[in-house]
């Protein structure tokens, strides 16, 4: 495995490639196809539960834990935008638009 592998958006990507191919397997195979066959409620409660065993983890101090918990939280995350027809580009873009504005200042411009 080269360095270009291990880059976060490369992983990302391959990530939602695979997420996308199994938008369709058998529930019974494919954990992925089960969660999205479960609807925005299903992936936004799993996303959730991750959120917190993650954020858990970081205030147990334990860097291992907090690695895995966080690889979790990004598994689900893809899960929950792929069940939204939301794509990494898509998110992509609004980080993007944010770029050099506090967060002060882009709280300020949402609706």
């Amino acid at each position: 495995m080269t360095h270009s592998d291990n880059d976060i958006g490369a992983v990302l990507k391959r990530l939602e490639a695979t997420i996308a191919a199994r938008k369709d397997a058998a529930q019974e195979s494919s954990y992925t196809a089960s969660l999205l066959a479960g609807g925005a409620q299903k992936c936004a409660k799993k996303f959730g539960e991750e959120a917190v065993e993650a954020a858990l983890a970081a205030v147990g101090g334990d860097t291992a834990h907090l690695t895995e918990e966080a690889a979790d939280v990004l598994y689900h995350l893809l899960v929950m935008l792929a069940q939204g027809n939301v794509s990494l580009d898509d998110v992509a873009a609004s980080l993007a638009a944010r770029e050099g504005l506090s967060g002060l200042e882009e709280k300020a411009r949402r609706p």
